[in-house]
């Protein structure tokens, strides 16, 4: 086990899902910046979250959407300081 991971830590995650949600989806996940690949089938999440709680949480509603779980990574930069985009209302979807 990893010393500098902790449960109440914030980190930066990209979780891969297959399926490509739109644009509406956005909100439902905190923030969280929603990346369709149309031609692999597929949506990539990228943002902070606060801490492992928030990640199960977000995990959850993915499960509740009934798609298919392909990754979750923790990426660079982790864990930050603060999260501007966990909580936040942002649409950004890259096509």
């Amino acid at each position: 086990m990893n010393p500098n991971l902790g449960l109440s830590q914030p980190a930066r995650y990209q979780i891969c899902v297959q399926g490509c949600l739109e644009d509406r989806w956005a909100g439902w996940f905190e923030g969280m910046a929603l990346a369709r690949d149309d031609a692999r089938h597929m949506t990539t999440l990228t943002g902070a979250v606060p801490d492992q709680a928030a990640l199960h949480g977000l995990l959850a509603r993915i499960r509740d959407l009934g798609l298919p779980l392909l990754s979750v990574t923790r990426v660079a930069n982790s864990p930050t300081p603060h999260l501007p985009n966990y909580g936040q209302d942002t649409e950004t979807v890259e096509k």
